[in-house]
């Protein structure tokens, strides 16, 4: 058995649903098939979010015809008749958008923009059996069991294999030809009930989630590169493809920022050891990228990730004392405490500097509270830049004409945070 993850990118219109039909049809195996939102399905589901928190009922109910127009236009293109199914769906967010809101913008966030890879999904799947295919649907809002955190739950991996167990490895248990089960990236459910997210991006995770309680043979995620490349194709145009990489490998990529997969995607596939493919759904018979345990050829290619929208923030004790580990612990806990992740972090004797993601509502909150014992100074407008395996010659290509804030080094990464022109 072998599970599949499929991107919004993939999913786009029914011209792509049907390419991802030819690709099952290359496989015998049971197929897992774990889907996101199609297309850009999952921006427009955060815009009517938005405009429900913000109680703005004239522009939540034109994105939220946009979206179904959208979605219809693409069961006609797929000339499958009027669905009871997605029709049931659009019913049940439209009674969601008629409800007065909560205080809590999170959790609106997952029970509306989850909508868009349960939209997705059952598409999919009445197309799938629209032509014979043995397909069955699931809802992984009632299998992905996690904690209450929305947006970013924590997965409860003991009580989701449970889920998984009695329900799609049930389903592949009863003999037959090749059974085929679609169920939804990103989101689950808390004990509840209540609809969660895994993050942004997070269906690659879901992906490893399914392969690891189903101790799957291998995971593919069907993307629009050939496989892993050394650097963001949409900035450079001489990248190259990475054949074989090591989940240790693939983590650091992941973690510094490597948009190709979701860093949460690589641990639970190391511990069972199973091999992660990234794949062409525009190639498909193409080798891709493995990623696998061996560390051989890891260094045979400088990689560089360039993360864009950075403020590099300094704290520093009003008094001028030492940064001691009460005020690094103290800090911290402000970064915890509002969700804002450090990038890239560098200390002095009186001054602690860190690196983020430039999350205005969220890094002004953090900062008016550490404002009361630290002086606080930033910019802003920066990027990040890092360099797995790097040599001389692609730092100084990397970093010619920019203006360096922080420089970092060890022996495989170098790190700048840099000014941008």
């Amino acid at each position: 058995m072998k599970v599949f993850k499929f991107g919004g990118a993939s999913v786009k219109d029914a011209e792509a649903v049907r390419n991802v039909a030819d690709i099952i049809n290359l496989y015998e195996e049971n197929l897992v098939i774990v889907v996101s939102a199609m297309g850009k399905t999952t921006n427009a589901m955060e815009e009517i979010a938005e405009a429900y928190f913000s109680n703005d009922t004239v522009n939540t109910k034109r994105l939220f015809a946009d979206v179904i127009d959208f979605h219809k236009n693409i069961i006609r293109d797929l000339e499958l008749p009027k669905l009871e199914s997605i029709e049931k769906i659009f019913n049940e967010l439209n009674q969601k958008l008629s409800q007065t809101t909560t205080i809590n913008y999170d959790y609106e966030y997952d029970q509306i923009v989850s909508f868009g890879e349960v939209m997705s999904t059952t598409i999919i799947a009445e197309y799938l059996s629209s032509i014979n295919k043995n397909c069955m649907w699931f809802d992984a809002r009632k299998i992905i069991q996690t904690s209450n955190k929305y947006r970013e739950a924590k997965v409860n991996w003991e009580r989701t294999k449970e889920n998984v167990f009695s329900n799609i490895d049930a389903y592949f248990n009863v003999r037959g030809n090749q059974k085929i089960a679609i169920t939804q990236g990103f989101i689950g459910h808390n004990e509840k009930g209540e609809t969660t997210t895994l993050g942004r991006e997070g269906s690659d995770f879901s992906a490893s989630i399914l392969a690891w309680c189903l101790n799957a043979q291998e995971v593919i995620i069907w993307k629009d590169v050939p496989g892993v490349l050394n650097a963001d194709p949409k900035y450079f145009d001489d990248c190259k493809k990475l054949n074989k990489i090591s989940f240790r490998e693939a983590i650091e990529l992941s973690y510094f920022g490597a948009s190709v997969i979701h860093p949460k995607t690589i641990k639970p596939l190391q511990n069972l050891g199973i091999p992660l493919f990234v794949k062409s759904f525009l190639k498909p018979k193409e080798a891709g990228t493995e990623i696998q345990s061996s560390l051989e050829n890891d260094t045979l290619i400088p990689s560089f990730i360039f993360k864009q929208k950075q403020i590099l923030i300094s704290i520093s004790p009003k008094d001028f004392s030492f940064i001691a580990e009460d005020n690094l612990s103290e800090i911290f806990e402000h970064f915890s405490k509002n969700g804002v992740k450090i990038n890239l972090m560098q200390n002095s004797a009186i001054s602690f500097s860190v690196c983020v993601d430039n999350y205005t509502s969220r890094i002004n909150k953090m900062l008016k509270a550490l404002s009361n014992s630290y002086s606080i100074k930033y910019n802003d407008g920066l990027e990040l830049l890092t360099i797995r395996h790097y040599d001389d010659k692609t730092i100084q290509q990397l970093i010619a004409n920019k203006e360096v804030l922080v420089e970092q080094k060890s022996r495989h990464t170098a790190r700048f945070v840099m000014k941008i022109d």
